[in-house]
């Protein structure tokens, strides 16, 4: 008797070692990580401690999925922790088996981790994969939980343009020099017209000579824009009130072209060539591609936009040569020689923190989502959607958001430059308006004076006394050239 309890407990203890050997080799393994976690401990198998335990597919992508010491971390590794806790099941993760993210095949059947899941190889898919018409028609997805798009990935060496040699207008877009040319004209004129009417400025038109001609008026404002004090003086109220207001716009617009300059100089360059992708299509240096059987590959099929289509039937052609395989091939041909990289934007923000030499386009397209996969009426898209948007308004969405795109460049990203446009300037441009306004009214205020004194000595009406005063003072070329024959023949 005690032989056969003897050899039933030894039977037993080679079985318990078996087992726990066995889990330890599942442990350590970086392609099948059972990371059943709930809030409060951790859970090998779902069934010992009650609850359901889901079979979980994803992708190895940086930062989303990542192996780090045998065991696998990232974005969604923290947001599968959150769900579990919030829903409470175990899990287990398997990273896709072929390495894709769900596409038809050419015999119709579907890659990936929407493959694994139509095949009930796993329960749910935690990973980048956008929310698209053609996975929605298979399989069901939650609420995104990360919003992007569609960017363009460059290497910043390779889209420097040397500048040009009138870089020194850049600072200002066309239409602000066109603005400042005709308030220079404008105000240059009015001070012409202003002190030819001021009879402060011009008290006697047929012996007197008057310094602000038209093309010293244009010295007298040139020279207010080099900040340099030149003659004529204006005497006139009228005249030093169009001086002072013109003073003060030029004062204003050279403080807003050196501190524009000095932004455009810091940020190293102006402005990429590429901002678009109709800018990407018709450049010849740069060749572009996207991840193979990708959504964006499939979004550039689909597009009715011209300039999608050019993009599609570019990558079609060079399919071999230009698409890749994973998005850190990708990332590294950016890098090493001169391929831009069609994707999803977010993650292109991510490799332009992680590698400084690489910047994002402007333009993004396609907005579009992140979202968990399941079967189709399976009873956790409902829980997951909900509780995707309970982090969401709790903030610690935001929260991984900021924790995984953490920049590591030295230098802290600069800011975007662009010209400085004439709505920038609205107001200045306004007061300089004004300004001549009060000149030219004051001219006639002054005009109007000395008339209505002329008027009462004359014993002449004072509108005939303005009428002659203005017309005296617009024609005094004229006037002067006729006094000048009249003595002329007197001499002879």
């Amino acid at each position: 008797m005690d032989k056969g309890l003897h050899f039933v407990f030894c039977v037993i203890t080679t079985m318990q070692l078996l087992r726990e050997s066995s889990q330890t080799g599942e442990k350590n393994d970086p392609k099948m990580l059972a990371a059943s976690k709930s809030g409060f401990g951790t859970y090998s198998r779902g069934r010992e401690e009650g609850l359901p335990t889901l079979t979980v597919t994803t992708i190895l992508e940086d930062p989303y999925v990542m192996v780090r010491s045998a065991e696998l971390e990232g974005y969604c590794i923290d947001l599968l922790k959150s769900l579990a806790a919030m829903l409470h099941f175990s899990y287990r993760v398997k990273v896709v088996g072929d390495g894709q993210y769900g596409a038809v095949s050419s015999s119709g059947n579907w890659t990936g981790m929407i493959g694994e899941i139509l095949r009930q190889e796993a329960d749910i898919a935690v990973a980048p994969l956008t929310v698209t018409s053609a996975r929605e028609e298979v399989v069901s997805f939650t609420t995104p939980f990360l919003q992007t798009g569609i960017g363009i990935l460059l290497r910043k060496d390779t889209i420097s343009q040397e500048m040009s040699f009138f870089h020194f207008l850049a600072p200002f877009s066309k239409e602000t020099w066109t603005g400042l040319l005709f308030a220079y004209m404008l105000t240059c004129f009015c001070l012409f017209l202003v002190a030819r009417l001021s009879p402060c400025e011009w008290n006697e038109p047929k012996n007197e000579e008057n310094h602000f001609t038209f093309l010293n008026s244009l010295w007298f404002g040139a020279g207010a824009l080099a900040l340099q004090g030149v003659t004529p003086r204006p005497k006139a109220l009228s005249v030093r009130v169009i001086a002072a207001v013109w003073w003060l716009f030029t004062i204003a617009l050279l403080a807003a072209y050196i501190a524009n300059f000095t932004a455009l100089l810091s940020s190293g360059s102006e402005q990429l060539p590429i901002q678009t992708f109709e800018d990407l299509v018709k450049q010849r240096k740069l060749e572009f591609g996207t991840l193979d059987g990708s959504s964006t590959f499939y979004f550039f099929k689909n597009s009715k936009n011209p300039i999608h289509q050019m993009i599609y039937e570019y990558m079609d052609k060079r399919r071999d040569h230009v698409l890749v395989k994973t998005y850190q091939e990708a990332v590294q041909r950016v890098m090493e020689s001169n391929y831009a990289f069609i994707g999803e934007s977010i993650s292109q923000d991510l490799a332009a923190a992680r590698h400084c030499n690489l910047i994002r386009a402007p333009e993004v397209i396609g907005a579009r989502g992140f979202g968990i996969a399941t079967t189709q009426a399976s009873p956790w898209t409902k829980k997951l959607s909900v509780a995707v948007l309970k982090l969401r308004e709790s903030g610690d969405l935001d929260y991984l958001r900021n924790k995984w795109w953490e920049t590591s460049c030295l230098h802290k990203s600069r800011e975007r430059w662009s010209p400085l446009q004439p709505q920038a300037l609205g107001g200045l441009f306004l007061t300089l308006g004004i300004g001549l306004a009060l000149g030219v009214i004051a001219a006639v205020v002054e005009l109007s004076n000395k008339s209505r004194h002329a008027a009462g000595h004359a014993k002449k009406s004072c509108c005939s006394v303005f009428t002659e005063e203005m017309c005296t003072r617009l024609r005094i070329k004229e006037n002067t050239r006729q006094s000048q024959e009249t003595s002329g023949r007197a001499n002879a």
